[in-house]
């Protein structure tokens, strides 16, 4: 058995993973079962630089758009500082890991040795959200208003500056984190979010309807901040809307609004070419993600499964796995398991064609693995036939 499960695996580099996929997809997403541990960055970190040289040029990963074009800055011109853009540029605390901190670097030296046509990008995907919360829509309407201001006749605006800076109000209207589990502390269906979302919807048919003037007015990469900023602001004032509810599906809304912003991120980022996407799991797989929540069980489609549903075979998904997490609890997988099995190995990382473990596990059913630590999702044995492949880490972290 162990014999016929390491003929399915192979070393973990772009051309094994490329070579598991019948085409090279639009989209590459490569999940992870938990935030935070350095060695799983390290991997995606050197699957993209990898990547880079197949043609994957950009990678997305699970953090604030808006922040991203902080990094996106300066992987591209050297705008900034390291320290300044991975301290600011990063969203969910992600800009304290030290994988992240080294993808920044490893993706500006690139750049500062090739031509502009083989630059490798940055993109975060995620809305400006946290579990506790959702920022105020200011900074993307402002943005969004700005451009357009910039650019055609007044007379088409369907409002000035000063209306939206009077309908938003303090910023701590919006931010208040009591709202997540008190929704009538939530500003979202007030009166002036209400009208909020009618101007950000004009503000967004504008800037659809202008398309071809702007495209001359400025650079394509301007026009493309702004669809971005028009996203964002429509799908945080959606957030809020969603966050004022008070009916038994409220976080199943929530969780849902957030990824359909994902979704909406990637299939933007991959109108400009093949991109390498990173996130957690759950956000990326082609199956009903579930998530037990304070309000109960919820479920919902992922970002993948969004994209996965327009693109088709131009989205491919390897999943993550790993061993031990010896610093979190997660110690050597019972050997029924798929990480069992795949621990018995003796390499730490191996690429896995889940067809061919499939076809080597037989009628053999591995059982689900249990984690003693809320932060780690184990694979779930059923997934296994919607994956295109599936990453094996056999110690992901060290003991203290």
């Amino acid at each position: 058995m162990v014999t016929d499960i390491k003929d399915a695996t192979r070393p973990v580099d772009a051309s094994a993973v490329l070579g598991l996929l019948p085409a090279r997809p639009r989209l590459l997403a490569l999940g992870e079962p938990a935030h935070t541990e350095d060695t799983l960055l390290e991997v995606r970190n050197d699957l993209f630089l990898q990547l880079a040289e197949e043609g994957y040029r950009t990678i997305a990963v699970e953090s604030d758009c808006l922040r991203g074009l902080l990094v996106d800055d300066y992987v591209t011109s050297g705008t900034g500082t390291l320290d300044e853009v991975v301290e600011n540029g990063f969203s969910h605390g992600w800009g304290a890991c030290a994988g992240n901190r080294e993808l920044v670097r490893r993706m500006r030296a690139h750049n500062e040795t090739r031509p502009a046509s083989e630059h490798v990008r940055f993109a975060g995907f995620d809305g400006p959200l946290e579990i506790t919360g959702a920022e105020s829509p200011r900074r993307a309407l402002t943005a969004l208003h700005d451009h357009l201001a910039a650019r055609v006749d007044p007379a088409l605006l369907p409002c000035t500056a000063e209306t939206l800076d009077h309908l938003l109000g303090a910023d701590e209207r919006w931010t208040d984190p009591a709202a997540m589990t008190d929704p009538a502390r939530s500003v979202g269906r007030s009166a002036e979010a209400a009208r909020l979302r009618l101007l950000a919807d004009d503000l967004v048919a504008l800037l659809d309807t202008q398309t071809p003037h702007l495209l001359t007015a400025a650079s394509r990469d301007e026009w493309e901040r702004a669809r971005l900023y028009g996203r964002t602001a429509t799908g945080l004032l959606r957030y809020h809307h969603w966050t004022a509810d008070t009916s038994p599906a409220r976080m199943t809304r929530l969780v849902a609004a957030r990824d359909r912003m994902m979704a909406h991120n990637l299939l933007a980022l991959a109108e400009r070419g093949p991109v390498f996407v990173h996130a957690h799991n759950s956000h990326l797989q082609r199956a009903k993600s579930t998530m037990r929540m304070w309000e109960g069980p919820v479920e919902w489609w992922s970002a993948g499964a969004l994209v996965g549903a327009r693109l088709g075979r131009e989205y491919a998904f390897v999943a993550t796995a790993l061993g031990t997490l010896g610093h979190r609890g997660v110690d050597t997988p019972a050997p029924d398991t798929v990480e069992g099995l795949l621990y018995a190995l003796p390499e730490d990382r191996r690429l896995v064609d889940p067809v061919r473990l499939a076809a080597a596990l037989g009628d053999r059913r591995p059982v689900p693995r249990e984690s003693p630590w809320f932060g780690y999702a184990p694979l779930d044995p059923e997934q296994l036939a919607g994956l295109d492949g599936l990453v094996f880490v056999k110690d992901a972290g060290r003991r203290p």
